[in-house]
């Protein structure tokens, strides 16, 4: 078992993401389940996985990432319009409700209803965080520690 974090740990953290305003956008602690970082395989972000470099069990550390190191930057490129009888079938969806929908390739793209007119209705398929700068706030539970029944998180991208 390693002392501290190294490029290629896995460790066990308890987190919880706080926005811009103070809110929080996600709590392991509220779920009950910490979640398993595997650094070096390419699910977290380089600059959150340098804030995790050097910690050891037991440790707490509170850091703010900007957002094109946490989510991204909003890409205006991602937000779609569509009409409203594209909806006929399911019927006009309420601003703020998450759909899935069919993307190019055949995959379910998650997409946010943002407005809805007379005549359409703006789908934004960026991710809920991008374009926001998120605190972390984490304690490491374990380094490498043997797989058990946790939550695989990817908090940042």
């Amino acid at each position: 078992m390693s002392e501290s974090v190294q490029h290629n740990s896995a460790l066990l953290v308890h987190f919880i993401l706080t926005l811009e305003d103070g809110s929080a956008a996600e709590s392991t602690r509220e779920r009950g389940k910490p979640a398993l970082f595997r650094l070096g395989d390419g699910s977290l972000s380089d600059a959150l996985e340098q804030h995790l470099l050097g910690l050891q069990r037991g440790d707490k550390r509170k850091f703010t990432l900007p957002p094109e190191s946490a989510f991204g930057p909003t890409n205006p490129n991602l937000i779609q319009f569509f009409l409203r009888r594209d909806f006929a079938q399911t019927g006009v969806p309420d601003v703020g409700t998450i759909m899935l929908f069919s993307g190019v390739a055949g995959n379910d793209m998650p997409g946010i209803i943002r407005d809805v007119t007379e005549e359409s209705v703006t789908v934004d398929f960026n991710h809920p965080l991008s374009g926001q700068a998120i605190t972390f706030d984490l304690e490491v539970l374990d380094i490498d520690p043997v797989q058990q029944e946790v939550t695989h998180a990817d908090p940042a991208g």
